[in-house]
């Protein structure tokens, strides 16, 4: 399935045909993205006495309680109600799903305290001239086993306050990162560049969305992208999410 679109006197070609998922699924148990400390997902039957809701166990219908925690379970979603006292709200800040979006990859810089780091110097070189309304950082090395990472206490790779500036400045409205948070994993509680893309307290962007523990496979190239985020409509700051691309032709 062909489409052409149009967007800011550009004009471009996708099949639709031809998805590429870079959510990581929720899955019980501890084969699954973890970080913050979070309990493993569970995905357990309903029971009510000698009543088991799975098919397998003699029930007509698989009736099961799923629990998690979107941050630390998964691919999510996540608006300004993150880091806000009011009551943001993702499934009421995300009114539109298909977006320019475009991929680059990204080797961190070592500090001198050991922490890694993505610069404003690495999407400068990454993007040149481009302006897209999505940005999604790969990061290198990109193992397929950061599908299974658990992140809690390994002082992951983050982005400084430049590089956040940086984004703001291009005027992107969605950041995707295949890290559990564009900030450093413990700051203090400053948040900093969650604070900087939201624009808050001053300001509030509420439109705008990040969207952490993605997995881009090694075979999709840098470059330009359809992206539909699809999120699930919850009434939470966040989300799971399943953003999809289509590689888009001039």
């Amino acid at each position: 399935m062909f489409i052409s679109i149009q967007h800011k006197g550009k004009s471009y070609k996708t099949d639709l045909s031809n998805p590429i998922d870079i959510s990581i699924p929720l899955r019980a148990g501890n084969n699954n993205v973890n970080a913050w400390n979070a309990e493993p997902v569970k995905i357990e039957p309903v029971r009510s006495g000698d009543w088991i809701g799975e098919v397998k166990s003699g029930a007509s219908v698989n009736f099961r309680n799923i629990s998690f925690n979107p941050h630390g379970n998964g691919t999510h979603t996540e608006c300004v109600g993150h880091i806000s006292k009011e009551d943001y709200s993702i499934n009421q800040c995300l009114k539109k799903f298909f977006f320019i979006a475009e991929v680059i990859s990204i080797l961190p810089d070592e500090l001198s305290n050991e922490d890694f780091v993505i610069t404003d110097i690495h999407i400068k070189n990454c993007l040149e001239e481009k302006h897209p309304e999505a940005l999604i950082i790969r990061t290198i090395s990109n193992p397929a086993s950061k599908k299974e990472m658990h992140y809690s206490g390994t002082n992951p790779p983050y982005l400084t306050e430049e590089a956040m500036k940086y984004i703001v400045s291009l005027g992107i409205d969605h950041l995707l990162i295949d890290l559990p948070s564009v900030d450093r994993e413990d700051d203090g509680g400053k948040v900093a560049s969650h604070h900087i893309f939201w624009n808050y307290p001053q300001d509030p962007k509420t439109a705008r969305t990040i969207t952490e523990l993605i997995y881009v496979p090694n075979d999709i190239l840098d470059g330009t992208y359809l992206l539909n985020l699809q999120i699930a409509s919850f009434e939470n700051d966040a989300t799971p999410s399943k953003p999809v691309l289509y590689k888009l032709v001039l």
